[in-house]
């Protein structure tokens, strides 16, 4: 990657990073109210974001940018790919840290679950986030970025600080 690459790419990666987090929060929020019949904060930060999502969409952009004009194989990657994520996260946090962070054997739609890591549900909802990065986040991101770079750098490189600072006052501070 060209050094001019770079100024682009990184920011991006920062920012798709940032948003999948607040996503993955919002959808731990609703599922949990609807499993559980109340509202109550997800996540180990203290902001609304969940690391394991702005993980997930990395691995999603970077697995799947180059098949964007075939959603099919977007979702088939980002369900394997990121099931496979959620599986392993899971079972090295409870086996190395002994924290359960998400269990699936405990939820609705909890079909096919392996050990409570993963879940039919979870794996197809990973796909449905690829297809909705590529083509509903990545764009409009993209178009900012194009058109106005220094806002664009601004609120990427705020955004990200906050969420960074977020994860390391998390772990530290107990």
């Amino acid at each position: 990657m060209s050094k001019n690459g770079a100024k682009k790419t990184i920011p991006l990666l920062l920012l798709i990073f940032t948003v999948a987090g607040v996503i993955g929060f919002i959808y731990e929020t609703v599922c949990v109210f609807i499993n559980e019949g109340e509202f109550f904060k997800r996540g180990t930060t203290y902001g609304p974001w969940i690391p394991i999502y702005g993980v997930g969409a990395l691995i999603i952009y970077f697995l799947t940018v180059r098949f964007r004009k075939k959603p099919w194989l977007v979702f088939l990657i980002s369900s394997i790919a990121c099931g496979l994520l959620e599986l392993i996260s899971g079972y090295v946090i409870d086996k190395y840290f002994h924290m359960r962070l998400w269990d699936y054997s405990q939820v609705i739609l909890n079909w096919g679950h392996v050990n409570g890591y993963i879940c039919i549900r979870s794996v197809i909802t990973w796909g449905l986030f690829g297809l909705l990065l590529m083509y509903g986040i990545l764009p409009p991101l993209e178009k900012f970025q194009s058109r106005h770079f220094k806002a664009f750098n601004i609120v990427t490189f705020v955004l990200f600080g906050l969420f960074a600072l977020d994860i390391v006052l998390s772990l530290t501070i107990k």
